[in-house]
């Protein structure tokens, strides 16, 4: 697994769409540019919904993948 050292860490284990987008909107809305979001999520389809979002706002997806914490995303703020 790949590990960034993360400013912040949010848990959306147990939330299904589009809960853990709106919490991460919130969370990087939240930070400075530069700074690196660790985002825990367990719905499956997280997968897809924070590639789209991350791709769209112009944040930088650094990693995203499945471990046995859950699908766990590495975001940087544009």
């Amino acid at each position: 697994m790949t590990d960034y050292n993360a400013d912040q860490v949010l848990d959306c284990k147990g939330l299904n769409c589009p809960l853990p987008v709106i919490k991460t909107k919130k969370a990087i809305d939240a930070m400075d540019s530069g700074q690196i979001l660790k985002m825990v999520a367990t719905d499956p389809g997280s997968t897809n919904d924070i590639s789209a979002w991350a791709s769209r706002t112009g944040h930088e997806l650094l990693s995203g993948e499945k471990t046995d914490e859950g699908f766990v995303y590495f975001i940087k703020k544009k």
